[in-house]
């Protein structure tokens, strides 16, 4: 994952939000953002996020062995 500065993120987990290393390395870099006021809280999904959800998790089709 290029492009994250990761000492500085590390320090404003660590030491600005008190965060333990395990809670740290537990979170998405989205719940990060959150945390750190970066986020978008509450922000609505558009038509391009659900079909990017739809591809990587789509529905199984009868037959697939799951019930």
């Amino acid at each position: 994952m290029s492009g994250f500065d990761w000492p500085a993120l590390m320090r404003a987990g660590v030491q600005g939000l008190r965060l333990t290393p395990d809670q740290f390395w537990r979170l998405t870099p989205a719940e990060l953002r959150l945390m750190l006021g970066q986020g978008e809280a509450g922000a609505a999904m558009n038509r391009a996020g659900l079909e990017a959800l739809q591809a990587a998790y789509p529905d199984k089709t009868t037959g697939d062995g799951d019930g």
